[in-house]
């Protein structure tokens, strides 16, 4: 019998800084939600200071995880160590496995205006944490736009609705589902998540009854079930809806690196320091 999901945690994230300065709000990976398996860190960033955003993410390295780079406003150029570049538009995604290791940098392609996006990292197996990097990069045009009866709207990143709508980005291992919902006021949403996965909504604007109340910049934790049922308040919605296959392995997180015990930590940060990836 079918059992819907209800929020069991809240939290609006906590403010704070990464990078050369870029003030973001970190909503998993805090104190609050260390993390909601397989999904490491999540992050927001919302600003149309230049300050706030303009020392960007000077290189840096990653063993172990994925990071996937959504934007709703602005520009962001990514260069990396294995002959990887592009510029992520508005609209557009980056889903990077870094695999075994690799040295990115991430710098605003604007000195002004509006940046808007989120960072996801997503956990690796153990199996896939030292392979090959790997990247799947779509423009806005290249992802696919769902329009729901009531006139409310379903982009697809990866994952697959109900009504039979595929994203183009595919991860095997943790067969991730990543919308970004827009509902009309007082309209519903309906999705089948497989009751294997850990998911979580994130609330961009107005706001969401799933069981309870999610208010706007709120990130809702999504409990066991097989479905989610989203009302839309008198303001309508956007939100984010993520879930994947939950890994149940051990995590040991040092800095950049997100590897199973703290030896293979050290050994990445061995690995780095001389020159290996």
């Amino acid at each position: 019998m079918s059992q819907p999901r209800h929020i069991v945690q809240q939290t609006p994230g906590l403010p704070t800084s990464d990078g050369a300065g870029v003030k973001l709000t970190r909503i998993i990976g805090s104190p609050e939600i260390n993390m909601v398996d397989p999904f490491l860190l999540l992050d927001t960033f919302e600003s149309d200071q230049p300050g706030d955003y303009i020392g960007g993410f000077p290189s840096h390295p990653h063993r172990g995880f994925q990071t996937v780079t959504y934007l709703l406003e602005g520009r962001m150029r990514h260069k990396d160590s294995v002959g990887h570049e592009g510029v992520i538009e508005p609209g557009g995604v980056q889903w990077m496995s870094a695999g075994r290791g690799v040295v990115h940098s991430e710098m605003p392609e604007q000195e002004n205006g509006l940046l808007f996006g989120f960072q996801l990292w997503v956990n690796l197996p153990a199996s896939e944490k030292m392979s090959a990097p790997d990247y799947q990069e779509f423009p806005a045009a290249q992802l696919p736009v769902q329009t729901l009866e009531n006139g409310g709207t379903v982009k697809v990143i990866a994952g697959k609705t109900d009504q039979g709508t595929v994203g183009p980005v595919h991860i095997a291992a943790t067969d991730p589902l990543y919308f970004d919902v827009r509902l009309e006021a007082q309209d519903s949403f309906q999705q089948a998540i497989a009751d294997t996965h850990a998911g979580f909504v994130y609330v961009i604007e107005g706001g969401v009854t799933i069981g309870e109340d999610v208010l706007e910049k709120s990130l809702g934790v999504l409990g066991d079930g097989d479905f989610i049922d989203v009302q839309a308040g008198p303001k309508g919605a956007r939100f984010l809806l993520i879930a994947g296959k939950r890994l149940d392995e051990p995590v040991a997180r040092g800095g950049p690196f997100v590897m199973n015990t703290k030896a293979e930590i050290v050994q990445a940060f061995e690995d780095y320091n001389t020159g290996q990836f």
